[in-house]
């Protein structure tokens, strides 16, 4: 039974890293070893075993962190069970229908084989970083469009695989 499990990320302002850490309590409380790190941060995944990665989404885009962090892994992430998220969409469609994963992460599927992709709506408040979210900030099309219940049944789905 795997029993260590990374929930790497890439993040600009915090909100993907609160869906990162939100899936790896989720684990914890299903009797797993769960730790949620930046994608940046982390050197190896060989004392893992398994993996999720999420990425927020910016312009159609999977964020540069976790894009850089399944190539850098990709040998080690296809021989262990692996599972990605992305999080951006600033409205309630993610949580009202399933949002096809962008070309960043489709390719990342073809390569590595994950079990499974989600994508979860995502939060943008003031005080963003980036021109591009102070543009989508001053149209008035921020907010957090987070659905932690969603994101929690998605984690527990995930150590109920890995625990039976």
């Amino acid at each position: 039974m795997p029993t260590h499990v990374l929930v790497a990320y890439g993040t600009t302002n915090g909100s993907t890293a609160q869906i990162a850490e939100t899936v790896a309590g989720v684990l914890r409380g299903q009797g797993l070893t769960a730790e949620a790190r930046d994608a940046r941060s982390v050197e190896d995944v060989a004392a893992y075993d398994a993996v999720v990665v999420g990425g927020a989404l910016y312009a159609g885009r999977w964020h540069q962190d976790a894009r850089r962090f399944v190539h850098h892994h990709r040998k080690d992430l296809a021989a262990r069970p692996l599972w990605l998220f992305s999080s951006g969409p600033l409205d309630a469609l993610a949580s009202a229908r399933d949002i096809p994963p962008v070309p960043d992460v489709h390719k990342a599927m073809v390569r590595l084989g994950p079990r499974e992709h989600v994508t979860f709506g995502g939060c943008l408040r003031e005080g963003a970083h980036g021109w591009l979210a102070r543009l989508i900030l001053r149209s008035g099309q921020g907010g957090d469009f987070r659905d932690f219940d969603r994101i929690e049944a998605w984690a527990a789905r995930i150590g109920k695989e890995l625990t039976s």
